[in-house]
């Protein structure tokens, strides 16, 4: 498999991350119609116009998610995984509220404060790619 690589004008640049992101509590809350609506999301905000990174391969377990990111050098893993929490906080509130009011009665939360990330290379690629989607 030949690797795309990205050029920009001053450099060419192949920035991979493995992400996993956990439900607060490890809360099986991907396990209903919820798991869809947060990969929408999430797709979603990846595609934001200021938004630089893009989701490869996506898949949710009961209570967390995996992402395989392909990512510009000048945009920090925490920095995704920020504003995928953030962002798909809100966004799956305003969806679920009635539902998530029974798990979290105290506060809007979603997601753990804990996250893994690893940087992947090409002999990794395929490996974790095809785990991912063999989560489900």
């Amino acid at each position: 498999m030949k690797l795309q690589y990205h050029t920009k004008s001053h450099s060419k640049y192949l920035i991979k991350y493995h992400l996993i992101i956990v439900c607060k509590y490890r809360k099986k809350l991907l396990q209903w119609d919820i798991d869809t609506d947060i990969k929408n999301i999430i797709f979603d905000i990846s595609k934001m116009e200021d938004t630089k990174f893009d989701i490869e391969v996506m898949e949710t377990d009961n209570d967390h998610i995996h992402l395989l990111i392909d990512c510009e050098p000048n945009i920090s893993a925490t920095s995704i995984v920020s504003r995928l929490k953030q962002i798909s906080t809100i966004r799956i509130w305003k969806l679920y509220k009635e539902e998530l009011l029974k798990e979290f009665w105290v506060e809007n939360t979603f997601w753990s404060d804990w996250y893994f990330v690893c940087s992947i290379w090409e002999a990794n690629d395929k490996t974790i790619r095809k785990y991912i989607e063999e989560q489900w």
